[in-house]
């Protein structure tokens, strides 16, 4: 699921080496921290939150296989 998550920052931003992947693991659930470079902030959440939005509805289908589930939080 990370790398899933570095795949789809790294095509969108214009600083691919700054982009990180943090998770944090729980029983059920797993939280997954984006940090990418302050410039590229914009590019990832996209416009009203359209490209953000996408890339949780993804994450959550693939969670969905895998029996858990998945936040994606985008931190500055």
């Amino acid at each position: 699921m990370k790398e899933l998550i570095e795949v789809m920052a790294k095509a969108l931003v214009d600083a691919p080496e700054e982009v990180t992947v943090t998770e944090n693991k729980g029983e059920n659930t797993s939280v997954f921290e984006l940090r990418v470079a302050r410039g590229d902030v914009g590019k990832v959440i996209g416009k009203k939150g359209r490209t953000a939005e996408s890339m949780r509805i993804i994450l959550a289908a693939a969670s969905t296989k895998l029996r858990r589930r998945s936040v994606l939080e985008i931190v500055d």
